[in-house]
C-alpha cells in the first residue's frame, strides 16, 4: 500500500537547505557512461545507428525515421473531435501566454555610440516529447508552440515510436496544430544525439528542449557544448502540495497523485500544519492509489520518494517549499495569494483551491517544461529566450573618439593590451 514517509519539522528552527530534506538521488554515473556511448554511436553511425539503438532500447524498428507535414495533417483529420478541440484550446492558451511575453528590441544613444539590441530566433529547434509508458501530445504543444511564437524557422519533434513502428494520431495531430515541420521517430539519448549532430535523414538543430527521463537529461548535458540546451534539468516530475483542513482530504490526496503518476524517480510532498487532517489525506491517498489504473506508477514514486512534512505554520511551510525548489508548487489554503508572492524557488506556483497542477500540464498557458531536481533555484520555465539570442549592434560615431577614447586607452594600457590602445590612438591622432 502506498504511503508517505513522515518528516516532522515542527521542532526545527532556523534556515532550511535542500540537503536537510530527503529527496531523489538519481544514479548518474552508470547511465552517464552509457549515454556517452550512445551519443558517439549516433554521431558516427547516423541513421543506421539510430534505428539499431531504437530497436535495442525500445524493442521496435521504426517504419520510417522521419515523418513530414502530410502525415501530421492526415492524423489530425482522423482524430476524435473532442480531443482535437482540446489540443487546439491548449495550443491557443500557450500561444497567447507567450505572445504576451515577446521581448522588444531596444536602443540607447549616448556619447557618440548607438547600441541596438536585436532579438534573433534560432533557425532550427528540436523538441523532445517523451513516450514509453504513455503518450504526451501535450508536450508537443508546450514546446513546439513556444518555438513558433519565438520565430523559429524549422521545428523538429523527436518522440519514441509505438510498438508497431509508427506513431499515434494524437501526437501527430498535436504536431500539426503546433506547426511542426518534421517528426523524428526515436527517443532517449539516441534521439538527443540525432538532434544535436544530425543524420542522413535529419539536419542538426540549434537548440534542444523538452522533458524526459534521466537518460534524456544526461544526453542533453553530453551534447551541450555543441547545441543550445536550457539550464533547467527537465527530468522526472515533482510536486509539493501545501494545504490544511480548509481543503477536502480527497482533493489533496489526488493532487499529490497528479505528478506521482508519471512514475519512477518522481517526487511528491504534502506539507501541512494540520496533523489530524493529514491523517485523513493519507487514508484517502491509500484508497485512491489502490483503485487507480496507474497504481504501479503511483506506488513507484510514493513509496520511494513520497513525503509528508508536518510544520509549525504557513511561514515554515514556505521555507520547506523553497528548500525543495520543486517543479510544481501548490498553495491550497486561505491567504495563499499573499504567500505566493514570497516564494522564491519553484518552477511554477499554483494558488487557490481550484488550482490543480493539471491545469499547468495542459491549458494554463505557461509551458509545462519546468526545472526539476532543485534547478528551480536558478532555472526557469521554458521561455521564448530559450529559442532566441540577443544580438547587439554597436554603431560608433566619430564623436565617441573624443568623448570615450581616452577611457579605452587608459584601460587597455592598464591591462597591457597594446593593440587595443593603438586602435583608438590612430583614429584620434588622425583627427576623426
Amino acid at each position: 500500500m502506498a504511503s508517505l514517509t513522515l518528516v516532522d519539522l515542527r521542532e526545527t528552527t532556523g534556515a532550511l537547505r535542500r540537503d536537510d530534506l530527503p529527496g531523489v538521488a538519481l544514479p548518474v554515473e552508470g547511465p552517464r557512461a552509457l549515454v556517452r556511448e550512445i551519443v558517439q554511436s549516433v554521431r558516427t553511425g547516423g541513421d543506421g545507428a539510430l534505428a539499431d539503438l531504437t530497436e535495442r532500447f525500445d524493442g521496435v524498428r521504426p517504419r520510417a525515421l522521419v515523418l513530414g507535414r502530410e502525415a501530421m495533417a492526415a492524423a489530425y483529420e482522423r482524430l476524435d473531435r473532442r480531443l482535437a478541440e482540446a489540443l487546439r484550446v491548449a495550443r491557443d492558451r500557450v500561444r497567447e501566454a507567450y505572445e504576451a511575453e515577446r521581448p522588444a528590441a531596444s536602443s540607447l544613444v549616448a556619447d557618440g555610440i548607438e547600441v541596438r539590441r536585436r532579438i534573433v530566433p534560432v533557425e532550427r529547434a528540436g523538441c523532445y516529447v517523451p513516450g514509453g509508458q504513455a503518450r504526451y501530445p501535450s508536450s508537443v504543444v508546450h514546446t513546439a508552440t513556444v518555438a513558433r511564437v519565438a520565430g523559429v524557422r524549422d521545428v523538429v519533434v523527436a518522440t519514441p515510436p509505438l510498438p508497431d513502428g509508427g506513431l499515434d494520431d494524437a501526437t501527430l495531430a498535436a504536431c500539426h496544430l503546433a506547426g511542426v515541420d518534421t517528426v523524428l521517430l526515436a527517443g532517449g539519448a539516441q534521439a538527443v544525439a540525432a538532434l544535436a549532430y544530425g543524420t542522413e535523414s535529419l539536419e542538426r538543430v540549434d537548440v534542444i528542449v523538452g522533458p524526459g527521463n534521466l537518460f534524456v537529461s544526461l544526453a542533453k548535458q553530453e551534447v551541450a557544448a555543441d547545441v543550445g540546451v536550457p539550464g533547467a534539468f527537465a527530468g522526472p516530475s515533482e510536486v509539493v502540495v501545501v494545504a490544511d483542513g480548509s481543503l477536502e482530504p480527497r482533493v489533496a490526496a489526488i493532487d499529490v497523485a497528479v505528478q506521482a503518476e508519471h512514475g519512477p524517480h518522481g517526487l511528491a510532498w504534502l506539507v501541512t500544519w494540520d496533523a489530524r487532517w493529514a491523517e485523513q489525506v493519507l487514508e484517502e491517498l491509500a484508497a485512491y492509489v489502490e483503485a487507480s489504473p496507474r497504481r504501479a506508477q503511483l506506488e513507484s514514486t510514493l513509496e520511494a520518494h513520497g513525503y509528508l512534512a508536518l510544520v509549525r505554520d504557513r511561514d515554515q511551510a514556505r521555507l520547506v517549499a523553497d528548500a525543495i525548489a520543486p517543479e510544481h508548487l501548490e498553495l491550497l489554503y486561505d491567504q495563499a495569494v499573499r504567500d505566493a508572492d514570497r516564494v522564491r524557488h519553484a518552477g511554477v506556483v499554483f494558488v487557490g483551491r481550484a488550482a490543480s497542477a493539471a491545469f499547468g500540464d495542459y491549458v494554463a498557458g505557461p509551458s509545462h517544461v519546468l526545472p526539476t531536481a532543485g534547478t528551480a533555484r536558478f532555472a526557469s520555465v521554458l521561455g521564448l529566450e530559450d529559442f532566441q539570442r540577443r544580438l547587439h549592434v554597436v554603431e560608433v560615431h566619430d564623436e565617441a573618439l573624443s568623448r570615450l577614447g581616452w577611457a579605452v586607452e587608459a584601460l587597455a594600457d592598464a591591462e597591457g593590451l597594446v593593440a587595443h590602445a593603438d586602435s583608438i590612438r590612430i583614429r584620434r591622432e588622425a583627427g576623426w
